[in-house]
C-alpha cells in the first residue's frame, strides 16, 4: 500500500485539525500499511474525533510500547493520552467477545494482533460506522486494514455487510444466538441498515 504523502493528503477527507500530527507520526512511522492506518488513527484520537478510550484501551504501557514499536523517538503527551473516558467496564463481557473473535482471525505476529484486536474492538462499541469510530477516513481505510491483517474474517464478509453488524453477527452464530427475527436478510424492512454504503 502506498503511504500518504504531504500532497495528496491534502486532498483526503481528513479535518485540517489532525493534519499536523499525521504528519509528525507518518514521519516517525515504519514504512508499512500499518503504521499508515496507525497513524491516521492516533492523530483522530488526539484530536478527539473517534470513540476511542483513554490510551487507545490498550493501557498505558501497552500503548506506550506501541509507540515505541511503529513510532520511535515520538512520546504523546500525558494529558491528551488521558483527556477521553476510560473504558467502559459495563460492556467487558462483549469487549473481550469482540476481542477474541479479532484474535483467532488476526495474521499479524503478536504484539501487533493484540493490539490491533483491543482498538477494533473498543471502536466496535462506538456508535457511529467503524472507520468514523476509529478515526479513519474512509470505509475503505477500515476495510483495507481488515484485509491486511484479519484476512480469514474479512473475506466471510462476502455481502457487503456493514463491518461492526458483520462483526456482532459473528458472535451471534458462534454463540449459536440468533437476535434478528427475520427469515432471512433478503426479507428484513432494515435490510439497508446492515448492508450497502457506510458513507456520511
Amino acid at each position: 500500500m502506498a503511504l500518504h504523502t504531504e500532497s495528496n493528503v491534502a486532498n483526503s477527507p481528513m479535518p485540517h485539525r489532525r493534519l499536523g500530527m499525521y504528519t509528525v507520526l507518518l514521519d516517525a512511522a515504519r514504512h508499512d500499511p500499518l503504521g499508515v492506518w496507525l497513524a491516521r488513527i492516533l492523530s483522530s484520537w488526539l484530536a478527539g474525533d473517534t470513540a476511542l478510550p483513554a490510551n487507545l484501551g490498550l493501557g498505558e504501557q501497552a500503548l506506550a510500547a506501541l509507540m515505541r514499536h511503529h513510532f520511535p523517538g515520538i512520546t504523546l503527551p500525558e494529558h491528551l493520552r488521558w483527556r477521553c473516558a476510560a473504558p467502559d467496564p459495563g460492556r467487558d463481557l462483549e469487549r473481550e467477545a469482540l476481542i477474541e473473535l479479532f484474535r483467532q482471525h488476526c495474521q499479524l505476529s503478536s504484539p501487533d494482533a493484540d493490539w490491533l484486536a483491543r482498538i477494533l474492538a473498543e471502536g466496535c462499541l462506538g456508535e457511529d460506522h467503524l472507520w468514523q469510530d476509529l478515526g479513519l477516513w474512509a470505509r475503505g481505510d477500515v476495510s483495507a486494514l481488515l484485509v491486511y491483517g484479519f484476512s480469514p474474517l474479512a473475506a466471510r464478509n462476502v455481502r457487503d455487510m456493514k463491518w461492526k453488524k458483520f462483526f456482532y453477527k459473528q458472535l451471534c452464530e458462534a454463540a449459536n444466538v440468533q437476535l434478528c427475527r427475520a427469515p432471512s436478510c433478503d426479507a428484513c424492512q432494515d435490510y439497508a441498515n446492515c448492508f450497502g454504503p457506510e458513507e456520511g
